[in-house]
């Protein structure tokens, strides 16, 4: 467990990199984005790409054995979220939701509730437009969670 403070990345899907960047760089924090294949990132000392096998979740597995104290994890994947809570660290979505210990019972049950209706046969929708106010909203929480990492 790494208690430095430093956020990690889950990169497949985040819309929020370059965000997280300039926060990094205004605060000077490390970033580490992980993903299973090559991911372009700025050529910054503050900024390492973490390239993990193919496997399944092994860029989950990768980020929960490094989170903790110090460290905030940017992910849209409840389970990792869950995970990453449980040893200690900050998870915020790309939306900027922070994910809590008294949240994440509820969000895990609904995933298990969307899972088995789409199992089901039930055509629903998939999760909503990523807006400005999002990206607006994630900003705001990065910058809260890294001043109560201070």
């Amino acid at each position: 467990m790494n208690v430095s403070r430093r956020i990690l990345v889950d990169a497949d899907a985040c819309p929020v990199k370059d965000e997280i960047y300039r926060v990094a760089w205004r605060l000077e924090v490390p970033v580490v984005i992980v993903a299973n294949s090559h991911f372009r990132i700025p050529v910054h000392p503050l900024v390492t790409r973490q390239v993990v096998s193919d496997a399944f979740d092994a860029a989950d597995d990768w980020i929960a054995e490094q989170a903790g104290p110090g460290t905030i994890v940017v992910t849209a994947d409840i389970l990792l979220a869950d995970r990453c809570l449980k040893a200690g660290a900050i998870v915020l979505s790309s939306t900027g939701r922070e994910f809590t210990t008294a949240s994440i019972g509820a969000a895990i049950a609904t995933r298990a509730i969307m899972a088995d209706l789409r199992a089901g046969g039930d055509q629903l929708g998939g999760p909503a437009a990523f807006r400005k106010a999002d990206r607006s909203r994630f900003l705001q929480a990065l910058d809260t969670a890294l001043v109560r990492l201070r």
